[in-house]
């Protein structure tokens, strides 16, 4: 379907909502639209999760929609039990997407936004025993601040859940084993932001191996990997500085993610 006849499958739910719902609609279909135009999609597959301010609810995608069809009315509303509560669309939500995004709401009302994908790179990572290395300044953000999840299957399993937040601990970054990323924040910009780097990483990191191996890193010292962590996370929010020039990007491309 053209992105027009998306804004007609799905009409504007902006009266319908708070302005804090609506604003956190926009910003979330805003993601799904940078995460296609970063080249972090699987065609319908993954999904990106916003807390509705106030209520113990969040948005989801509907499972259907192309991230580059995903409108701020399109999204779906969905309760931590998984009751769809407003949905104006012919779609459901993604029973896997709602195992990981519902078990991270749940435990962290701090948490916003969460954001996971199937990248070539995140996959690829998730794969290696090493897991991510500190070889490079980006990189150096995580320091000690990444988690792993091993495999266990597509997310279909409730019981999961525990699983999976024991070992996110209070980390916005975490490989998913043999997967893909996950990622949050306490906004819809700052989990995009902590995706994006961790995407970058990985795919230095792919390109640093192959061209000669572990053995043919250099790697900083402890001291000088914690000391940039915290200067990253001292430092004015990358996020909050970089979201309305993706905005700005999005509205000059296609504005239709706002309808």
């Amino acid at each position: 379907m053209a992105n027009a006849e998306i804004v007609d499958l799905y009409p504007s739910v902006e009266n319908q909502v708070s302005p804090e719902e609506w604003e956190t609609r926009v910003n979330l279909a805003a993601a799904y639209r940078l995460a296609d135009l970063y080249d972090m999609t699987d065609m319908t597959r993954t999904h990106i999760s916003a807390r509705v301010p106030g209520e113990e609810t969040f948005l989801l995608n509907p499972y259907g929609l192309m991230f580059n069809e995903v409108t701020a009315s399109s999204l779906i509303k969905t309760d931590l039990d998984g009751n769809e509560i407003e949905n104006n669309g012919p779609y459901k939500i993604n029973r896997a997407g709602f195992t990981i995004h519902s078990a991270v709401h749940e435990a962290h009302p701090e948490i916003a936004c969460v954001m996971h994908t199937h990248s070539d790179a995140g996959m690829a990572l998730s794969a290696m025993k090493c897991g991510l290395l500190f070889i490079t300044q980006h990189s150096m953000r995580f320091y000690n601040r990444i988690s792993y999840h091993d495999y266990e299957g597509p997310a279909l399993d409730l019981d999961e859940r525990a699983r999976l937040i024991d070992d996110l601990g209070d980390n916005l970054a975490m490989v998913l084993r043999n997967h893909g990323f996950l990622a949050a924040g306490g906004s819809v910009s700052e989990a995009f932001s902590v995706m994006f780097y961790l995407e970058k990483c990985a795919k230095s990191q792919i390109q640093a191996l192959s061209a000669g191996g572990p053995d043919a890193l250099v790697y900083p010292s402890d001291e000088v990997c914690e000391k940039s962590a915290q200067l990253f996370e001292n430092a004015l929010p990358v996020a909050t500085r970089d979201w309305a020039g993706h905005l700005r990007r999005l509205d000059a491309l296609d504005p239709s993610y706002r309808s």
